[in-house]
């Protein structure tokens, strides 16, 4: 069952499984992200030490993303993929008894390593799967159910946890995503692994490199770092910002910002349908030129167009990340699986150390220092994504 087409019952079955494998992974990864302000008055730690119950998570996840990318090729991808989903959800509800603040970062870095399964090989199996000119619109779906599980998880997080505890919103994340998992293993069919003739096995390290040698390619690792980068930051600190004064927004109201992912899981898949018709590049540099006029509107003082800021920005990140990913899945590589491994580390790996870094400037700088660094990134990311334009514009047949 390869090159499957649009309209097909099993199109239909993979996208909803995939959709559903998204929205669990990042229910579980980014439940705990609005909760940062709990978190930080629950164990009495600073803004920055707080968001360690985040990047320990995103850190762990890029580590081992590595790993199972050398090796993944090895492994029935709907049965890791499941694994994967079940164990990560069984340990976010025993996290939900922990009082400990250390235990509880040692458990969100083994939610990191079991949650690995699937962005390891899930758009490997949508590449080998989907036909090519299809693959677009179902990256950018389960981007989508990407979307709308963080949002899931941020605002059932904040909602129990304004009406109950913390350690109950954990628990109520984790029964969620555990029985979405069900419906994931019973969708999703297994599809045969396209084998390349001229690929020959090589070592972790050799595989590794082998990526970093396609022309263009490393452009793309590095979009995936600056675009989780600035992402991680807004949403990591926008809380602390909205629950102080001039706004002293309740837990549960802070959740309920996060409904703007609805405007990520849109612009995912829609961008993803654009790139699949004007191309990955110009989209691409759209997108990131959105998402920079979004972070610079956070710095208006009404909440409202603070909120749309966010709105704006989201759907610029979902959009170029969307593309980004599509573009690694299916770039030429022939090991697409460890280099969509390392485009995810990139992207786990900026997200946790600059996540947590930019804690310091939020500190030190307030909003505006954030901000600022958002720009900047952005303005980086355009720039690489203009550069690795033109490189697959010079190897296209003339």
């Amino acid at each position: 069952m390869t090159d499957i087409h649009r309209g097909t019952t099993a199109f239909k079955k993979i996208n909803a499984a995939l959709f559903i494998g998204g929205f669990c992974t990042f229910a579980i990864l980014w439940g705990m992200q609005s909760l940062l302000p709990e978190i930080a008055e629950e164990f009495s730690v600073s803004p920055a030490l707080s968001s360690l119950v985040q990047s320990s998570t995103t850190l762990s996840l890029a580590i081992t993303l590595l790993i199972i990318g050398a090796f993944a090729h090895k492994f029935d991808q709907k049965h890791l993929m499941t694994t994967s989903l079940v164990v990560s959800s069984i340990l976010v509800i025993f996290s939900g008894f922990l009082s400990s603040f250390g235990l509880l970062i040692a458990f969100r870095i083994l939610q990191g390593i079991t949650l690995a399964g699937i962005p390891a090989v899930a758009m490997a199996y949508l590449a080998n799967a989907i036909e090519g000119k299809s693959l677009g619109f179902s990256m950018g779906l389960y981007i989508s159910g990407s979307s709308i599980g963080g949002m899931t998880g941020r605002i059932v997080s904040g909602f129990l946890t304004d009406y109950f505890s913390w350690n109950v919103a954990v628990m109520g994340v984790g029964l969620i995503s555990l029985l979405a998992t069900a419906l994931f293993w019973y969708l999703l069919p297994k599809v045969e692994k396209k084998v390349v003739p001229t690929q020959k096995q090589t070592g972790m390290i050799r595989s590794f490199l082998s990526s970093f040698k396609v022309p263009g390619l490393p452009y793309l690792f590095l979009n995936g770092f600056l675009l989780s980068a600035g992402f991680v930051s807004l949403y990591n600190y926008i809380g602390f910002v909205l629950m102080d004064p001039p706004y002293y927004l309740s837990q549960t109201l802070v959740g309920f910002i996060f409904v703007v992912y609805l405007v990520g899981t849109f612009s995912s898949t829609w961008m993803g349908m654009l790139s699949d018709k004007y191309g990955k590049g110009r989209i691409l540099k759209l997108s990131i030129s959105i998402l920079f006029i979004g972070g610079a509107l956070t710095l208006h003082p009404n909440l409202w167009l603070i909120v749309l800021g966010i709105a704006i920005f989201t759907f610029g990140f979902f959009g170029a990340h969307s593309i980004c990913s599509s573009w690694v899945s299916n770039y030429g590589n022939e090991n697409n699986t460890q280099a969509t491994s390392i485009y995810l580390f990139a992207y786990y790996f900026g997200g946790s150390v600059v996540g947590t870094l930019s804690g310091t400037l939020f500190y030190a700088v307030g909003w505006s220092g954030i901000v600022a660094m958002i720009a900047a990134l952005a303005v980086l990311s355009f720039l690489s994504a203009f550069r690795v334009t033109i490189i697959k514009k010079h190897q296209q047949p003339a």
